[in-house]
């Protein structure tokens, strides 16, 4: 990598880490902290209060990534955290349940993952872009492992309120790394005028690579938010409590993001991308298929999976998980025309919106009406579904050097 390049790789990681932890630290306590607001008493509310963060960004990713393309990355990108900022600090004020309904939704309104995407690409060759992109899916990994252990700390000591305060305070720190430590961004990717702008639209929403791409990734997030309907139970199950989780999550994502780095980027620079992105989609299968196993012996008169079989069904996990990660973003924005990057991207988070909606919707579904052997049947048929369609892809050669 260039200095640019990782100046701008480190930044752009910093910026979705502050935003993502503020977002992951809400998560393990939200239900519980939110029952105790007025109206807090009802699940169903509670539930779209959850999930209205997840809708709104669906809804805007696109506008955002269409904003990014014809007035810049970096003034799309602050006016962004601004947003999430106003929406944090309205729900750390919010008096009852409705108010902070409200909060969650300006939160999602800064749907900033494809301008942020869409600038990193703009900044980085493509030889090194999945590297690129790696560092960020890295950050949000350790983020999440981060938040399970932070959470339940910082729910006792400043409450819900404190944490949604947090949010709004490292989103304004966010805005602070754009505006004094990220690169200048490129005026090239800037298209003269709307009407290039929906064509650009159009052509991103006929690609097929494209396509296939964002069917990828609406399944992968799907089924990695369902899985967390019954994992934590299995856990519970295996004579882990609750508090104790981050245990057994963060050595698996650290040690996945070892062996990440160590096959990816050799692999792809060898041209071997597409068998790495291909095994990656079969070893989230596999995991699927061994979550329905350990389900069915824990329901059943068989000896339960032990801690360590768990374990290492979530190396696999994050190790699949993370590869496709860095690999699918690299691969949107290499396909994506130029001048239309940030509304192919837009489109590419959109769906990835609606993947960590329906994966919680229909998820809880299937865990209270099948059971934890139903949902990771259903996960595995679509991941097996995935594998089918993805198989025809082609790899994009990788450009030259250029100038930045």
């Amino acid at each position: 990598m260039t200095g640019t390049e990782r100046r701008a790789s480190a930044s752009l990681a910093a910026i979705f880490a502050l935003r993502m932890l503020g977002l992951f630290l809400v998560l393990p306590v939200f239900a519980l902290e939110a029952a105790r607001l007025p109206g807090g008493d009802d699940a169903a509310r509670v539930g779209l209060a959850m999930g209205m963060y997840g809708l709104t960004q669906a809804f805007l990713q696109i506008p955002f990534g269409l904003a990014s393309d014809r007035y810049g990355r970096k003034p799309t990108i602050v006016a962004g955290l601004l947003l999430f900022a106003l929406g944090s600090g309205i729900a750390a004020w919010a008096p009852d349940l409705t108010w902070l309904t409200i909060g969650r939704a300006v939160q999602g309104a800064g749907a900033i993952s494809a301008a942020v995407t869409a600038f990193l690409a703009d900044v980085t060759r493509d030889g090194v872009r999945t590297k690129a992109m790696a560092l960020v899916g890295a950050s949000i990994a350790l983020m999440f492992a981060l938040s399970l252990v932070l959470a339940p700390l910082l729910a006792a000591a400043i409450g819900l309120a404190g944490i949604f305060a947090l949010t709004g305070a490292l989103a304004l720190a966010g805005i602070a790394v754009v505006i004094w430590v990220a690169p200048p961004e490129p005026v090239v990717h800037k298209p003269s005028d709307m009407r290039q702008v929906r064509r650009g639209l159009g052509e991103a929403l006929r690609h097929p690579g494209l396509l296939r791409l964002n069917l990828g990734v609406f399944v992968l997030h799907a089924v990695q938010l369902a899985m967390w309907m019954a994992v934590p139970a299995l856990l519970v199950q295996a004579g882990l409590a609750k508090v104790d989780h981050w245990q057994v999550y963060l050595p698996a994502v650290v040690a996945s993001l070892v062996v990440m780095g160590g096959v990816l980027f050799p692999m792809e620079r060898r041209g071997k991308l597409r068998g790495v992105f291909l095994s990656a989609i079969g070893l989230i299968a596999l995991v699927q298929l061994g979550l329905w196993w350990a389900a069915s012996r824990s329901g059943g008169d068989g000896a339960a999976p032990g801690l360590w079989t768990l374990g290492l069904l979530m190396f696999v996990f994050f190790m699949g998980f993370n590869t496709l990660e860095a690999s699918q973003p690299s691969l949107a924005s290499r396909l994506a025309p130029v001048h239309a990057r940030g509304a192919a991207l837009g489109v590419y988070n959109t769906l990835q919106s609606v993947g960590f909606f329906v994966g919680g919707a229909v998820g809880g579904w299937l865990a209270s009406a099948h059971g934890a052997t139903g949902l990771f049947a259903v996960c595995g048929v679509a991941m097996l579904v995935w594998l089918v369609l993805a198989w025809p892809m082609r790899v994009p050669v990788l450009a030259g050097p250029t100038r930045h």
